[in-house]
Formats: structure tokens, C-alpha cells, sequence
């Protein structure tokens, strides 16, 4: 249907351009006027105003063709334009009033603007006019099937990109951010250069775009904290947007801005009413910013096409221009204008020459003569000549390949800093070029985080380290001892060979404690480097495993050593008190209670005493803890093996904030995949083999045995170690990200639990040895021979629990016959007084009488009777007593 419409519309003003009549105004000289249709942008308000200094430019070189005697022979090129104020509607407005008034137009010269450009070179085709364009650098332009008739002296803005990119690298910025205009133009612009950058691995972190007012999107640049901003806008809104920057902060020595460079020198200078900033403002904001444009001039400086060099160009433009150069608009770009009508006189010349050959004459081209219109392209697209903006070619795609230059803003003024080079993708700086950036140096992309490695405490790792390696020189001091006087039997009873793999696991231990400490270099920081140790990055998963395999190691040969020994210690007391109750049992009924009990004792005590302990026993439970470990450490060392992985920390500031740099601390752990897991299982597995290590040792807690006459000593380190493990794994976890407290806190706790097993287990025996000078090797006391045992002091407390209940007893008793012998006495001295009443009556002569007695003394009598008998009674027998 669109297509349809568009036929249709095509057709109408191929009518249209049939009926106009062409014509061709001779002149004085009898030449004959080849017309071109120009458009040029002088006025407006929000776009380029470039045809201020285009339009000289072009004018002259009309001039300078036009004198030319070998080009364009008999005809004279002539130019009519119109002012499109940058506006596309008005641009498409002067178009048709170019095309349908005459003189016939054969070429069309401009837009300058790439959103005029854009509509009316889209239509061009339709009148079979070539468009030759000074000013756009849209990179939409470059696409062949949407104009097809297309050319321009201005390079696209695309080859800006690939500088954009060089820059990028050069500078090591990584992220970048992006505000825009909403024009055609430079979405196109932004588009390919968000290509380069995602090929050149650069971020971009925002991208902004503005209709009128930049203020919303500058604000949103300053909350994402943007440092390296390519702002692609026109002249008119980039004084708005750097208004902006300047109210926002958005400047200075953290900000660089790259900016379009074809911009007058002083357009931050212009009295526009639309800004609310002084120029000297914008200038703050714009100190130190880059810029990028194609090269328009020939830098070599040699003499061009027009017999004129770059100088003499300039030299004869200054005074057609209106005012200075660097207020005039458009003044950077002139020499694009002037070459680009020397590339259509060119073209003209050669297009007379072949159609010649075919009998035709350029100055009868219709808007409907397409054979003119191929000839015409044909010879545009092979036009290349040297000219005041360098060399001027064309590409398939009608854009004009140049250089890239790159300039710098300082104190208001632009200084050359380089050119990219498009062929080579490579910036040459200028010799002795001198960059000037606000702060002296250039900005990041962002604050630099500087990885620093939390290392540990140099006084503190040589102190842990220093224990540890005494506590290595006491163990093997032991071994000696244990190795020298393992014939005495004092020795022997202890089973010298298992001490000493509990001496072996120790020193393992103690040597985790210096692996702990050490850390790899794959994370550099210079200030600390001599207070590290650095184990190869390469090496450093070994290393990681290798803690791992000789702390578990070397606990089990330690743990395990004394944990065989309290295996066996219960396994035989557990036999000797089922057959010491088969012998109670047996006796039960041939004495009294004490009887029983000190023949329970006996047989007890015999049988313990009496029990063996093989060696080989021994060295069985360990092997078998030992096999576990192993198995347990090659499945997690071939399923999940260890690796370095540093833990970030959250980033601390600088103490000068001015540098805009923040640390980031690192913590080197060795992590595993799934090492939750892994150490679950451990943690379980070796819990339970402590657990039930402390309820062995609590059970035989007094039992001794001469096969292994330390194995009291051994159930005390055994409570020791497990009660410093319980604390240590828990406490480990919760300072996990504490390396100091960490390393200090498990390199104690190891070191603690082999310092007391060793003191517990090794300084009774030295002391023992030593303090009989003339010991042999026959000594056969123990270290526990005075100590009894536990059921000997369970007897002993019952049998004393008895004595002091049958003491009781006893003391009851004395007190009631003391309370009984009272009264006794009571009733004696009673007896006594009523004697001696008696008698003091039978004095006064009165008669006697033998056969009565008075009630009181007979109530008396009898209460003395009663209490004789039950005081006999309850009097215990001497037998109970």
C-alpha cells in the first residue's frame, strides 16, 4: 500500500518536471549557465548554523572554477539557494520552489544539516538529482538503498567512532556513558559506536537522550556517577547542556567530556538568551574536554587542484566572511564546501565527455532523464582530486574517507592533540604534544579500586610460628627420651611405639600451623610485599590441600594413638567386671556383706592387673582411623579439589579522597566446590570419634592396667583435646573473615592441645626416670601403682558409709543409757531421802507399821520398777554392740 502511494507520488512529479521548461540563460560571454540548486543554513534557532562560512566558501569556488579555462569548456556553473534554518520542513519547502521555478537544475548542492539532508536526499531520487552535501555527517546518509543519489565531502560521523575507541584504549577507560540529541543523526552516531564498543569489550554504563531540555538527563548522568561522557548534540543545545554540567557538578577532575569538534572555536562564547550561564562558567565546565572531527583541511599544505594551498584558502576566504573566523559558524567546514564544488565541476567535465559519445548534451538533463542521472553518478562516484580539505574520494557509499583529529580545550582555547588514522585504526600523536587535564592527570572511568590484600601480621605469624617450631623441638626431644629408655618398664608398660605416632601427629600439627600462614602473590601489593610470605599461585591449590591432609593426618595419629588406648583400656575393664561378677555370684552365699565385697574387689583388681595388652591392637584402631582419613580426603580431593578464591570485602576510602580512590580488601581462603559438604561430613565424623573418645575416658576414669600404666594420664588429655576442639570449630567459623583472629586462634588452640598432651603424657615419666639417678631396665614400679582403682574406691566409700551408720547407731544407744543411768540415780537418791523421813519418824516413837506403806512411796516404787525393765530392754546386747 506505501509503495503503491509512493509510485503514485513519483509519477505525479515526474509530470510535473516533464512540463517544466528548461532553460539555460545565456550570458554575455555566450556560455551556457549548468544551475545548481543550493541550500545553505544562515538562520534558525537549535541547529548548525554552518552556511554562515559554507556559503563563501562555495561561492568562491564557483569564482575559482568558472576561470578555470580547461574546465567545463563554454558553460559556467551557477548557483541558486535558499536559507533552510536547519529546519526540514523548510528545507523540503525551498526545494520544490528550486526545482519548479527555472532555470532547470541539474545537481543539487547541500543540505548542511543532517536532518534536512536526510528528507530532502530521500526525495532526490525521485527527480534523478544527484545531492552533493558539505556539512552532513550522519551516519543514516551512508545507506545506498535509501539514497541512492548521494553524496557528501563531510565525512560520516561514524569515522569519529573508531577515534572514539582508540582514545578509549589509549586512556584505559572501560566505561564510558552517552548523551545524545534525539536526531536521526546521531541515534545513528550512537548505534555504531555502541558496536565498536561492545567488539572493543568497552561498557557503556548510560545512555541519555534529550528532545530540547538537557537538564533531566545530565542529572541522571550525575546520580550514575558518569566520568567519561561522549555527548553527540548540536552547537545551540551543547551550551544547554554544559549549563547543566556546570549547575550539577559534572566537571573537573574526575569528568572528561568528548564532544563533536566542528563546532566555531568560541561557540561556548555566544550570547545565547536560552542559557542561564555565564561563558565564563562554561568554560570551567568545558576546561580539559576532548574533541573529534574529520579532518577538513589538508594538513600537508600543498598546492590543490585550484592552484591555491590551505593557507592561500583561508587567506582569500577572511575577507568574505561578516565577521572573525572563530565567530562564524560554519567556518571549519568551509574547505569542504569549496572542494565539493570542485568535485561537481569535475564530475560536470567528465559527464560532458561521455555523453558526447552518446550524442547528448549535459544542458538538456530533465528531471526524467535517468541515462543522464547514471553518467552523472558514474563519473561523481570516480572523482578524485587534491583539495584545500585534503584528498577528496568517495567510497561505494558515497562518504568521504578522511582523518580524525583530535583536540583539547585549555584555558578556552583548542589545541591539536593527534589524528586517527582510519587506514591503520591508529591515533599519531603530535610531537611533543602536551595533554591538560584538570588535577594533572587524566580521569577515570571510575573510582579506582585498588585490590589490597589482608595479609597477616608479620610479629604475629613469627610469634605463632616460633611456638610451633619449639613445640616440633619438645616432641622430638620426647621421641628421643621415648626411644632411649624404651627398655625400662616403666616405658615398655606404656607402649612406647604408640607414643610415638602420637608424637609424629603432633609435630604435623604443629607444621599446619606454618602452612596457615602462608599466602599466595596472585593479588600484588607492593607496600606489603615484604611482610609476606608467598607461596606461587600455581602451587597454591597444593597448598590449600595440603593443610587440609596433614592437620587431619596428623590429629588422627595424635587423637588416635591416645583414643587406642582407652579403647583398650575399657574393652578389658568391661571384661574383667563380667568375670569378677561370675566370681561374686559364686561366693555370694558363703559370707557376710563385707565378705562379698572385698572378694568382688579382689577379683577385679586380679584380673585387670592380669589382662594384656598386644601391640598390634593398638596399631589396628589407629590404622583403621587412619585408612578413614585417607579415604575420606582422596574423594574430596579428586571429586571437589581445593582452589584459591579471594573474599571481597566491602571498599574502604582513601584518606585522601582527592585521588578518587577506594581499596577493595581481599581475603585469600582455599574454598571446593561443595566444601559445605565436605566439611559437614568431616566435622560429624570427627565429633563423634571425639564424643565417644570422652565417655571412653570417663568410663575407665579409675581403672589402671600394668600393660598401660599411663592410660590415666591419657584419659586427662583426652578431656583436654576435646573440650578445646568443641570451642575451637565453632569460634573458627564465626571469625572466618577475621585472618588475624583466625590464625591466632587455631594455631593456639593447636599448639595448646599438644603442648598439654605432651606434658600430660611425657613429664610424669621423665620426672619418674629422673628422679631415681641408678634406675634399671628392670624397674618395675608404675606411675599409678599407689593409686587404686575404681571399684577398690567404690568398696571403700560403701564400707565406710557402713561404719558411720553403725557409729550412729552405737551413740544413739550411749545416750539413752546415759538418759537411763540419770534416772537411775534420781530414784536412788530418792529412795534416800524417804529412808532417812522414815527413819526421823520411827525417832518420835511412833508405833510401827511394817505392812503399810504410803502412796507416794509406792507409786514411786513402781515407776522405778517399770523403768529398770524397759531400760534393760532397750540396753543393746554385746553382741550388736
Amino acid at each position: 500500500m506505501m509503495s503503491d502511494r509512493m509510485h503514485q507520488y513519483q509519477s505525479v512529479l515526474l509530470l510535473l518536471a516533464c512540463v517544466t521548461i528548461s532553460t539555460r540563460l545565456p550570458t554575455t560571454e555566450g556560455l551556457k549557465d549548468l544551475v545548481l540548486a543550493g541550500i545553505f543554513p544562515i538562520k534558525g534557532e537549535g541547529g548548525w548554523a554552518g552556511g554562515v562560512g559554507c556559503y563563501p566558501a562555495a561561492e568562491m569556488a564557483l569564482e575559482h572554477v568558472n576561470t578555470q579555462s580547461d574546465l567545463l569548456p563554454g558553460y559556467r556553473l551557477v548557483l541558486h539557494w535558499n536559507d533552510s534554518e536547519c529546519e526540514p520542513g523548510k528545507g523540503i519547502t525551498i526545494l520544490y520552489d528550486l526545482l519548479y521555478n527555472p532555470p532547470q537544475k541539474i545537481m543539487l548542492l547541500g543540505p548542511g544539516c543532517s536532518t534536512v539532508t536526510t528528507t530532502i536526499a530521500e526525495a532526490a531520487k525521485m527527480w534523478n538529482l544527484i545531492v552533493m552535501s558539505y556539512g552532513s555527517s550522519s551516519p543514516a546518509l551512508s545507506d545506498r538503498k535509501r539514497f541512492t543519489t548521494f553524496f557528501r565531502t563531510h565525512p560520516s560521523a561514524n569515522l569519529n567512532n573508531p577515534a572514539y575507541v582508540q582514545l578509549f584504549k589509549h586512556y584505559g577507560w572501560t566505561k564510558i556513558n552517552i548523551i545524545q540529541e534525539a536526531e536521526e543523526v546521531f541515534v545513528s552516531n550512537v548505534e555504531d559506536l555502541e558496536r565498536l564498543c561492545k567488539i572493543a569489550n568497552i561498557d557503556i554504563v548510560t545512555r541519555q537522550s534529550f528532545l530540547k531540555d538537557p537538564s533531566e538527563a545530565v542529572r541522571n548522568l550525575n546520580r550514575s556517577d558518569a566520568r567519561i561522557i561522549v555527548g553527540l548534540f548540536y552547537e545551540t543545545p551543547a551550551r544547554k547542556v554544559f549549563c547543566e554540567a556546570y549547575k550539577n557538578n559534572l566537571y573537573g577532575k574526575r569528568v572528561v567530556w568528548l564532544i563533536i569538534g566542528w563546532y566555531a572555536d568560541n561557540w561556548f562564547e555566544v550570547l545565547d538568551p536560552s542559557v542561564n550561564c555565564t561563558a565564563d562558567e562554561l568554560r570551567v565546565a568545558l576546561e580539559g574536554h576532548l574533541t573529534t572531527e574529520s579532518l577538513q583541511r589538508n594538513l600537508n599544505n600543498v598546492t590543490t587542484i585550484s592552484g591555491m594551498s590551505t593557507d592561500d584558502f583561508f587567506a582569500a576566504l577572511h575577507p568574505k566572511l561578516k565577521g572573525s573566523p572563530q565567530q562564524t559558524p560554519g567556518y571549519v567546514e568551509s574547505p569542504l564546501a569549496y572542494d565539493a564544488v570542485w568535485a561537481i565541476a569535475i564530475a560536470f567535465n567528465r559527464t560532458i565527455i561521455e555523453l558526447a559519445k552518446h550524442g547528448k548534451l549535459l544542458e538538456d538533463f530533465t528531471y526524467s532523464d535517468e541515462f543522464t542521472k547514471g553518467v552523472l553518478y558514474d563519473s561523481m562516484q570516480n572523482t578524485t582530486f587534491e583539495g584545500v580539505s585534503g584528498r577528496v574520494s568517495f567510497t561505494s557509499e558515497g562518504d568521504r574517507i578522511a582523518e580524525t583529529q583530535i583536540e583539547q580545550m585549555h584555558n578556552g582555547v583548542y589545541s591539536i592533540l593527534g589524528f586517527y588514522d582510519p587506514y591503520k585504526d591508529v591515533i599519531n600523536f603530535r610531537a611533543g604534544f602536551k595533554e591538560h587535564w584538570v588535577g594533572g592527570k587524566h580521569p577515570r572511568d571510575e573510582t579506582q579500586m585498588i585490590q589490597q590484600l589482608r595479609t597477616l601480621d608479620r610479629f604475629l605469624f613469627w610469634s605463632m610460628v616460633s611456638l610451633a617450631a619449639f613445640g616440633i623441638l619438645l616432641a622430638i626431644c620426647c621421641l628421643i627420651f621415648n626411644i632411649t629408655h624404651r627398655m625400662r618398664r616403666l616405658i615398655q608398660m606404656s607402649h612406647p611405639n604408640t607414643n610415638n605416632l602420637m608424637l609424629i601427629g603432633i609435630m604435623l600439627c604443629l607444621v599446619t600451623v606454618f602452612l596457615l600462614g602462608l599466602e599466595s602473590d596472585n593479588v600484588q601489593n607492593k607496600e606489603n610485599d615484604r611482610d609476606r610470605f608467598f607461596s606461587p599461585d600455581n602451587l597454591y591449590p597444593w597448598l590449600c590441600q595440603a593443610r587440609v591432609w596433614i592437620l587431619m593426618i596428623g590429629f588422627t595419629l595424635s587423637y588416635g594413638s591416645m583414643f587406642a588406648k582407652i579403647w583398650n583400656v575399657h574393652r578389658l575393664s568391661t571384661l574383667a567386671k563380667k568375670e569378677s561378677k561370675r566370681e561374686a555370684r559364686k561366693s555370694a552365699g558363703r559370707g557376710s556383706f563385707r565378705t562379698t565385697t572385698f572378694s568382688e574387689i579382689r577379683t577385679f583388681s586380679s584380673l585387670v592387673q592380669t589382662q594384656k595388652v598386644e601391640s598390634w591392637q593398638l596399631y589396628s584402631v589407629v590404622g583403621a582411623l587412619l585408612a578413614m582419613d585417607v579415604l575420606l580426603l582422596a574423594l574430596w580431593t579428586g571429586i571437589n579439589p581445593m582452589r584459591m578464591e579471594p573474599h571481597k570485602f566491602p571498599p574502604e576510602e582513601a584518606k585522601d579522597t582527592e585521588d578518587d580512590v577506594e581499596y577493595e580488601p581481599l581475603l585469600e581462603q582455599c574454598v571446593s566446590t561443595n566444601d559445605t559438604i565436605w566439611m559437614g561430613v568431616i566435622f560429624a565424623y570427627k565429633g563423634l570419634f571425639l564424643i565417644f573418645g570422652l565417655f571412653l575416658a570417663y568410663e575407665t576414669r579409675s581403672v589402671k592396667i600394668k600393660e598401660l600404666n599411663d592410660s590415666r594420664f591419657v584419659g586427662m588429655s583426652i578431656y583436654n583435646v576435646v573440650v578445646l576442639c568443641i570451642i575451637t570449630a565453632p569460634v573458627t567459623l564465626i571469625i572466618n573473615k577475621q585472618h588475624n583472629a583466625k590464625f591466632a586462634f587455631v594455631a593456639l588452640s593447636i599448639m595448646f592441645c599438644c603442648f598439654l598432651s605432651m606434658g600430660v603424657i611425657f613429664v610424669p615419666k621423665v620426672l619418674e626416670i629422673y628422679r631415681r639417678k641408678k634406675g634399671d631396665h628392670n624397674d618395675s614400679k608404675k606411675l599409678d601403682d599407689s593409686l587404686p582403682s575404681r571399684e577398690e574406691e567404690e568398696k571403700h566409700q560403701k564400707l565406710l558409709a557402713e561404719n558411720e551408720e553403725l557409729k550412729k547407731q552405737i551413740q544413739e544407744k550411749e545416750e539413752k543409757v546415759k538418759i537411763l543411768n540419770e534416772r537411775v540415780r534420781q530414784r536412788a537418791a530418792e529412795r534416800a531421802r524417804l529412808t532417812k523421813e522414815q527413819e526421823a519418824a520411827n525417832s518420835k516413837e511412833e508405833p510401827p507399821q511394817p505392812n503399810r506403806i504410803s502412796p507416794p512411796r509406792q507409786t514411786i516404787a513402781a515407776e522405778v520398777a517399770r523403768d529398770d525393765r524397759h531400760s534393760d530392754s532397750a540396753l543393746p546386747s554385746s553382741t550388736g554392740a
